[in-house]
């Protein structure tokens, strides 16, 4: 075993490195404490002012005189009632298949330009799910039967067919601008 003269000469080793490890931490600390007072010299960074709010409009509700507001859009169920009718007017072909575009809103659709080939000419139309589609003449978009009659490079002009809600239907111009922004 160990005498006491061993132990004591332990001791002073533990009590000596313990010392020099405090030593060494505190060079550290100082090291810490001159990159705080660095920093907190900086000029300070200014915050960006808080953006203005939107002033709420609120929406006056008409009465009979506006839409329906348990229907999801103008256009919800409109082919049903249509179809029903017989009318003689212009009429969309229900029977034709259905094209991507068409199971979106005018209002959600954007163009973001325009491009041409030779002879051909197109629309780029960004879709709400940020997908871009190459759109020509006679191309049909939007849920009211829109067919493309006219693609110029800041808008795409088309005829929608609404249902007039008696069995008829009524051709309206539409258009969908090229994004500004």
């Amino acid at each position: 075993m160990m005498n006491h003269s061993q132990r004591t000469a332990i001791r002073l080793l533990l009590i000596a490195a313990s010392l020099v490890m405090l030593t060494a931490c505190n060079a550290q600390q100082d090291d810490l404490n001159r990159y705080i007072t660095e920093v907190k010299a900086r000029p300070a960074t200014p915050i960006p002012p808080i953006p203005a709010v939107r002033t709420y409009t609120p929406y006056k509700y008409e009465g009979l005189l506006g839409r329906d507001p348990f229907r999801q859009s103008t256009s919800e169920g409109s082919d049903q009632v249509a179809a029903a009718g017989s009318s003689k007017g212009p009429r969309p072909d229900l029977q034709r298949p259905r094209e991507y575009l068409e199971r979106f809103e005018l209002d959600t659709l954007e163009m973001v330009g325009t491009f041409a080939k030779e002879s051909s000419e197109w629309a780029l139309v960004q879709d709400p799910d940020g997908v871009i589609h190459r759109v020509a003449v006679g191309n049909y978009m939007g849920k009211n039967h829109g067919k493309v009659s006219r693609i110029s490079n800041d808008e795409v002009q088309l005829s929608e067919f609404i249902a007039d809600g008696v069995g008829g239907w009524l051709v309206r111009d539409a258009s969908i601008a090229l994004d500004g922004g």
